[in-house]
């Protein structure tokens, strides 16, 4: 009876529970007019896999507020984010026209380094409710069929000929954006909104230019009328170049929770698939290579065996039987051998943590980092795992200094990872 009283007392001390989310999984509310924050990532590229901080290029910053960078993980450091703050202004549900943001103007060496950022074809990445943006791409004529990439193109490369009349690689920066925003409402008769969508549309304008206006230094207005004129960047030499942005907002029958689907349908342009089908090829025409001399070399050795016109040649053993002695005869470099299986066992089960637990739900892509943070704190705690397999091994395999071989996992799974 007094176990069932401390029982009762026990689960009376929980009645009261409160429960919380983890920051930027959370769905946030809007109300119309409020203000959403439009934050700065990186720049990356497919052709130099070397990101760079937003604010590494000339763009505008802020006025009258200091930069502000979010505290990072240890994952959206190594992918290099930092996260920052723009002076980008978007409220809810409310449309913004042609806008400008600033005007920079360029010396010699900023002028210089943008045009080689176009030239690398690097993104830009922004974030507005955690959500990273997109550029929708047309797969069609028609524009039915369509696919996403994640950002923005900087800028674009045109050939242009000279006054020699040889053709040269001019650059174009997209110094206008819009932003197509999408929400979806909480509640149908409700006020409160949240983001679902988050697409650019970059074009360049060379403003003041014909059918380009720019009244007061705060609105744009263009010509539709009139052919667009693009905005060159010419490396080494100074230039004025205006930033604008437009927003428009539409309403979404998506969901916060599926918003993430169109991002996890993409197709990262950073990873080499012709490397990646190359390798495949080779590996497996090698291992076809292999196991012909193997099938050919076991056919012919059978062969002989199974021949019953010479007992004295069947008795005597020739071909691969001869290694059936080798088998359990314990190798030269016990260290590192067991070694080597030391640290594929610790690769082995963290990529097998790893892929169950994101298989679960756990690593949300909204929660920036957290796999790659996962997948470098398991195979740091795999290391016990590590040394233990290998010590084994070398104990099975009759070493003597077993403490050794599995201190010597630590050097072997660079050369593993290599």
């Amino acid at each position: 009876m007094s176990r069932l009283f401390l029982l009762v007392f026990l689960v009376s001390l929980f009645n009261k529970c409160s429960a919380f989310y983890v920051p930027g999984v959370a769905p946030v509310e809007f109300k119309k007019g409020e203000n959403v924050e439009i934050r700065g990532v990186k720049l990356t590229s497919s052709k130099t896999q070397l990101p760079y901080e937003y604010f590494s290029l000339p763009f505008c910053k802020p006025e009258g507020i200091d930069l502000h960078y979010k505290p990072e993980n240890l994952g959206e450091v190594l992918r290099g984010d930092r996260i920052v703050n723009t002076p980008y202004q978007v409220e809810m549900a409310t449309d913004k026209s042609c806008t400008v943001l600033c005007k920079i103007t360029l010396d010699e060496k900023a002028s210089k380094l943008l045009a080689q950022r176009i030239k690398e074809d690097y993104n830009v990445h922004l974030l507005s409710d955690n959500l990273p943006i997109a550029t929708r791409i047309p797969e069609d004529e028609l524009g039915i069929k369509f696919s996403y990439v994640h950002g923005y193109k900087l800028g674009f490369t045109l050939l242009k000929e000279n006054a020699e009349g040889k053709k040269e690689p001019v650059m174009y920066i997209n110094n206008h954006l819009r932003l197509n925003m999408k929400y979806h409402k909480v509640d149908e008769y409700g006020d409160d909104y949240r983001v679902v969508g988050f697409e650019a549309v970059a074009q360049s304008r060379k403003y003041k230019a014909d059918g380009l206006e720019i009244v007061d230094d705060k609105t744009c207005s263009v010509d539709k009328a009139k052919p667009l004129v693009f905005q060159e960047v010419v490396a080494g030499e100074s230039q004025e170049i205006y930033y604008t942005f437009e927003v428009n907002w539409e309403p979404s029958d998506v969901r916060w929770a599926s918003r993430w689907d169109t991002y996890l349908a993409m197709s990262d342009v950073q990873i080499h698939w012709f490397s990646i089908i190359n390798s495949l090829v080779v590996v497996f025409f090698l291992a076809g290579i292999l196991t012909m001399i193997i099938i050919r070399t076991l056919r012919r050795d059978i062969a002989r065996y199974n021949k019953d016109e010479d007992m004295e040649d069947t008795m005597e053993e020739t071909g691969w039987k001869l290694v059936h002695g080798d088998v359990f005869r314990p190798p030269k470099h016990k260290k590192l051998l067991s070694s080597m299986v030391g640290a594929g066992m610790q690769v082995f089960f963290m990529a097998l943590i790893t892929i169950v637990t994101a298989m679960f739900g756990m690593l949300s892509p909204s929660s920036r980092g957290s796999l790659l943070t996962a997948s470098l704190f398991l195979f740091v705690f795999m290391g016990v795992f590590a040394g233990y397999f290998a010590g084994r091994l070398y104990k099975t395999i009759k070493g003597t200094t077993w403490k050794r071989a599995a201190f010597l996992v630590r050097y072997s799974i660079l050369f593993f990872l290599s």
